[in-house]
Formats: C-alpha cells, structure tokens, sequence
C-alpha cells in the first residue's frame, strides 16, 4: 500500500499527523509533548516502530515541542525543516541544536522536491501565514507490483491561496486543508479585536468558504476525479464547528459534482487512518476505505 495516514492531533493545542510509505513513517509535525505523542501513536497501533523522519512545517509553537525534538533525537529520527526556520528553532530550543550536532536535521527549499525513501517524494508548497517560513506538502508515492501511484496534499496553517497552491494541490487522492473557523462566529466570539482581524486576513487562518473555495478549485484544475478524501483539518474550538466545516465542504465538491468522503480532525482524538493507492485490479468506485489499527499494528 503506498500511503496510511492518520491526523494523531489538529489544532490550536498542538498538531501531529503520521504518514506511512511501505515500512517509512513520517510525522508531518510534532506539536504535541512526548507523553502525548506516545499516546496517539499507541491508539493508532504503530507506536515509534515506523518513523523514520519528521517534517516541519513552520514554528509556531503548536507545531514543534521540545520534548518531541527529545524524542526524535533519542531515535535518531532526521528532522526535515526550511532553512529559515533554523534560527528561531535555535534561539527557542536547545534540544534542536543537539539535533543539528548529531547529524539528523536536513532541509528542504523552497521549491522542488526531495526523496524521503525510493518511490516516496515530497515537494513543499509556500503558503501565507504569520510565522515566517511557511509550508505545505505534496507527497508522492510511485506505483509499485500491486497499487497504482498516489498523491497526498497537506495544509494546515495559511491565510489566503492563490492559483499557484491550488495548481499544486490538483490531482491529489487526498487533500488534507485547514478549515478553521466561520466567519461569523469568529466576528462574535468577544476576543480581542487584533485577535479577530489577525485570523481573518491574508497571514491568518482559512475560513470554512475559503477553504471551500480553495477546495472547489483544486477540483476544478485536476484533470482526473482522483480525489477522494478531503481531510480538515486546524478548526477552531471557539470559532467553529464541525457541521458547518463539513457542510461547506460538501457544498463545494457538490458544485462539481463530484461525491468525496470528508473527514473532520480533533485535537483531541486520531483521525481514522486512510489509506491511498488503490490496488490496480481494483474496479469499484468509491472512497477508499478507512483502516482501523489495533495496538498490535
């Protein structure tokens, strides 16, 4: 099976996905203390055994924690990040700078892709958010004996999306996008009103329509209906809700008609894993289906 991925926690209070190639697992950040971090991956039914790498997409601090660099240096696990995010990681952490003594902290640019393991690719994607260096993935898995090549597109923090993100997010299996908040309810939450208009502009957060829109356009661009699961991800406690994330989402693959399963991130529970790259005597029309693990993998 070229691709498994799990979402293990989304959100303000720390965010970690899993994403499997064969016998390579990658964490696609590690904002969740070790105590955590351990714990979804119990549930999950992997644990540590799998990962190879871990993938930053920017500093904000529910996207990296010190005790997870501790853990990810304990392993020897290799830490992919951009080169700008070294500085801030190195003033903030010490843990990072040992990580950088050892050897296991590589970086990826801004543009292009770069091998995580033979067959499996990653090619970031820069997006707008206020922390910097920025980034979202395309991972690439090739086809192997048994299961046509798949693709995974992820993004968890952004402001606003251009043509250019939506060109890079077309003819994907999987799309896994931040849908934040509502913008009503945002509007009305009483929090500050610097806090309000910093989620709301172009270096904030996505909303449920831009996220839909941003969503319908990818569509809209791929030339193939490959995709089949649309993962959301970064809501909001206070400023959202999971029906009206998943009510604009359905609006939107609706417009092109097309029928795509839609799946909602917690931060407090794992996501079902998903598994992407379909057998090749496959011939039935569908979403993939979901995989439940028990503690034994």
């Amino acid at each position: 099976m070229p691709f498994r991925f799990t979402v293990l926690a989304s959100g303000s209070s720390g965010n970690a996905s899993l994403l499997e190639r064969n016998e390579f697992g990658v964490l696609l950040d590690a904002g969740l203390s070790v105590r955590q971090l351990d714990a979804r991956l119990n549930l999950v039914g992997t644990g540590w055994t799998p990962i190879r790498a871990a993938l930053l997409t920017h500093t904000h601090s529910d996207h990296w924690n010190d005790q997870s660099f501790t853990a990810l240096l304990q392993r020897r696990v290799t830490l992919y990040c951009h080169p700008e995010h070294v500085p801030q990681l190195a003033e903030a952490s010490a843990v990072f700078q040992q990580l950088q003594w050892a050897g296991l902290v590589r970086h990826y640019a801004t543009t292009g892709r770069f091998c995580l393991s033979p067959g499996f690719e990653c090619a970031p994607v820069k997006l707008r958010h206020d922390s910097g260096a920025t980034f979202g993935f395309r991972f690439s898995a090739a086809a192997d004996e048994t299961h046509a090549a798949a693709d995974l597109a992820y993004a968890a923090d952004l402001g606003t999306w251009d043509d250019r993100v939506a060109q890079a997010f077309s003819d994907v299996d999987v799309l896994a996008l931040e849908f934040n908040h509502d913008v009503a309810l945002q509007r009305a939450s009483g929090r500050a009103a610097r806090l309000i208009e910093r989620v709301l502009g172009n270096e904030g957060h996505l909303s449920n329509e831009q996220a839909a829109a941003l969503l319908q356009e990818t569509l809209r661009l791929s030339r193939s209906a490959r995709l089949r699961h649309v993962v959301q991800l970064h809501l909001s406690r206070e400023c959202n809700r999971p029906d009206l994330a998943v009510q604009a989402a359905r609006a939107a693959t609706a417009r092109v008609g097309q029928s795509i399963a839609v799946h909602t991130a917690s931060a407090a529970v794992p996501t079902a894993t998903i598994e992407v790259g379909r057998p090749l005597d496959e011939l039935a029309i569908g979403p993939v289906p979901l995989v439940a693990r028990n503690a034994e993998g």
